[in-house]
């Protein structure tokens, strides 16, 4: 069983930045991020694999920026330009082996972290 920690999330004015992180207690493969907004479901944002290759929700591209470091096991995500509808809890996942199944799904991941609340206020 991998455990994972999200930290880095807190309360930022629109236009700054943040950058999340999350640590693994074990190796993963796939592993992405997922946000919750109230009462909205649960949303990719991104994911990457082991090897580098990354994909991003249509929402993510150009502001967000995921990547890991397999030696820390730990995977971040840099967020640009934050906007007010970023405001959410960021969710870390990971996948315990390779997946076919397609990285948006929440159902190619294996283990969830607990969540990091980020707050963008206008």
């Amino acid at each position: 069983q991998v455990q994972l920690v999200e930290s880095g999330g807190g309360l930022v004015q629109a236009g700054g930045s943040l950058r999340l992180s999350c640590a693994a207690s074990g190796r993963t493969f796939t592993m992405g991020w997922f946000r919750q907004a109230p009462g909205k479901e649960r949303e990719f944002v991104a994911a990457i694999s082991r090897g580098g290759g990354t994909y991003y929700a249509d929402s993510a591209k150009g502001r967000f920026t995921i990547s890991r470091d397999n030696a820390k096991n730990t995977l971040y995500l840099q967020i640009n330009s934050l906007k007010p509808e970023d405001t959410a809890v960021y969710y870390c996942a990971a996948a315990r082996s390779a997946t076919t199944t397609a990285w948006p799904s929440k159902t190619a991941y294996d283990y969830w972290g607990q969540g990091t609340q980020v707050t963008v206020s206008s």
